[in-house]
């Protein structure tokens, strides 16, 4: 299993940016997946899930109205639109698919600041 995700950068307050996450070793239409973040010298935090068909989407309260989940189950890709940006959203980003019960995949991560 591998995913790789891309996207990330500086970007100003109030501005956007479109996260992508490419995922490959797995069936990717049969299974959630679930962006986190992680700002600095903080604990790792789920920030939109989205489920395999990409019917159904679910978003930590602060991101809502701001940030949308999407997935393109042809090109094995799933995306974070993110926009009106905080300096609070300043993370490291990453993507994640759990298998089964015991077994999830983390990528490596894209850098997200978000300074004036």
């Amino acid at each position: 299993v591998q995913l790789v995700e891309s996207g990330g950068g500086l970007v100003q307050p109030g501005g956007s940016l479109r996260l992508s996450c490419a995922a490959s070793g797995f069936t990717f239409s049969s299974y959630a997946m679930t962006w986190y973040r992680q700002p600095p010298g903080k604990e790792r935090e789920l920030v939109a899930t989205i489920s395999s068909t990409g019917l159904n989407t679910n978003y930590a309260d602060s991101v809502k109205g701001r940030f949308i989940i999407s997935r393109d189950n042809a090109k094995n890709t799933v995306f974070l639109q993110m926009n009106s940006l905080k300096p609070e959203d300043t993370a490291v980003y990453y993507c994640n698919v759990k298998v089964s019960l015991l077994r999830s995949y983390w990528g490596q991560g894209t850098q997200v600041t978000v300074s004036s």
